[in-house]
């Protein structure tokens, strides 16, 4: 069967109910297509203990602001799907749920969009699946002796998902940091494998760094005004946890809590993990970094005083001078090796030419010029550096649903509402 529509939206979880909402408010004809349940990743694809890393009151989405008892607090996993299936609910999302999409290949006039139900058949298709589809581990976990178990940040679930033994964690960003921490609480001696990583306080001067960024103007930072946008939306995740107690995790308290740190892990070989030599450089770097950020969170601080507490310095990382260059893993008990590597799209089923040599889909902030009619959200800075959180797809789809009205209009496609 073949249902004629005038937008597909791929995926439910924040930004395609988003826009869903802008497309409504233009009555623009559209279906959501979903393979599980709104906000599915973050009811299966998610570690137990998993928290936002922005505060609440940063996770409003059009026509729907946060006003639960906790703006300062953080969303549990749980939380945020049942914030994301209100949501859509609330707006009455045409969402279709348990239905799995096989391809979206090119059409005339248009997309044809298969699925395990039916095809659609669509003028324009919005690729709103995010950007952790897959867990983004390197090569180099081939090299992985058997009898040591292998999890992902996908695939870890807490603790009690380890086996006995050491446990090596690899990347030190926002789930590293986070992993690490937690592991090392539940008295596992872990080991981090640290590359580069971006070091931040969870709160300065008396605020949350989230009110800082927002007041400062860093999350509307535009795409089109950073040097290097693919680097920029590869630029790892924050060292933030969101907790109850509004702790800071970073080198240094994982250091402090008896974390073994060790550089880049370059390759496993014959059973023994070798890292690079380079673990104080990076460190240095993240401290560099963070003191600009810092240096312009004061300087906006000067002109608009609002009773803030004195400006502080973090104090500069310190690691071993000569910190380990080899692990042998079966000498040392490696037990387990949680891959916190970052994700990828999965872009399996897009059967448009439009994906680079290494898979990635080059677009305009979230125009995709080589498919006219193609979208994509929900990726890492898309529009702005507040796309990557969920707060930000109010504006994205706001924009985008713009662009999109505009190109329906060029080429004469009325919206169903509009015909009857």
């Amino acid at each position: 069967m073949t249902t004629r529509t005038t937008v597909v939206l791929i995926g439910a979880g924040h930004s395609a109910p988003a826009m869903s909402r802008r497309l409504t408010e233009r009555s623009i004809d559209h279906v959501v297509l979903e393979r599980g349940e709104v906000a599915n990743s973050w009811r299966r694809d998610r570690w137990d203990s998993l928290r936002l890393l922005t505060p609440n009151w940063q996770s409003g989405l059009p026509g729907l602001e946060y006003t639960g008892p906790d703006p300062d607090g953080f969303m549990t996993s749980p939380e945020v799907a049942d914030h994301l299936g209100a949501y859509a609910r609330a707006i009455e999302a045409p969402v279709r749920s348990g239905v799995t999409v096989v391809s979206v290949a090119p059409a005339d006039p248009g997309y044809r969009v298969t699925t395990d139900d039916g095809e659609y058949e669509a003028d324009a298709v919005v690729l709103a699946n995010g950007g952790s589809g897959i867990a983004n581990t390197p090569p180099v976990a081939d090299g992985v002796p058997a009898g040591i178990l292998s999890l992902t940040s996908k695939t870890y679930r807490s603790p009690e998902s380890l086996a006995e033994g050491r446990v090596l964690v690899v990347g030190a960003s926002a789930s590293g940091a986070q992993l690490a921490d937690e592991i090392a609480r539940a008295g596992f001696e872990v080991t981090l494998a640290a590359g580069e990583h971006v070091r931040m306080p969870r709160s300065y001067r008396g605020r949350d760094v989230f009110w800082w960024m927002d007041a400062v103007g860093v999350l509307d930072e535009r795409y089109d005004e950073i040097d290097d946008i693919i680097r920029a939306r590869h630029v790892p995740s924050p060292q933030l946890v969101g907790s109850d107690d509004h702790r800071t995790v970073d080198i240094a308290s994982l250091r402090a809590r008896g974390v073994r740190l060790v550089g880049r892990v370059g390759r496993i070989h014959d059973g023994v993990a070798q890292f690079s030599g380079g673990l104080a450089n990076t460190v240095r770097l993240a401290d560099l970094k963070l003191d600009r950020l810092l240096e312009r969170f004061d300087a906006w601080a000067e002109t608009n005083d609002d009773g803030f507490s004195e400006p502080t310095r973090a104090t500069p990382t310190v690691v071993d001078d000569a910190p380990l260059l080899a692990l042998d893993l079966a000498r040392e008990g490696v037990g387990t090796i949680v891959w916190a590597t970052g994700y990828r799209p999965d872009y399996s089923w897009l059967d448009v030419p439009v994906l680079d040599y290494k898979g990635r889909l080059p677009h305009d902030g979230g125009v995709v010029r080589k498919s006219p009619g193609l979208y994509v959200m929900g990726t890492s800075l898309l529009r702005r550096r507040r796309s990557t959180y969920i707060g930000g797809a109010g504006q994205d789809s706001l924009e985008l649903a713009e662009h999109l009205a505009g190109y329906l209009s060029g080429r004469g496609v009325r919206s169903v509402d509009a015909v009857a």
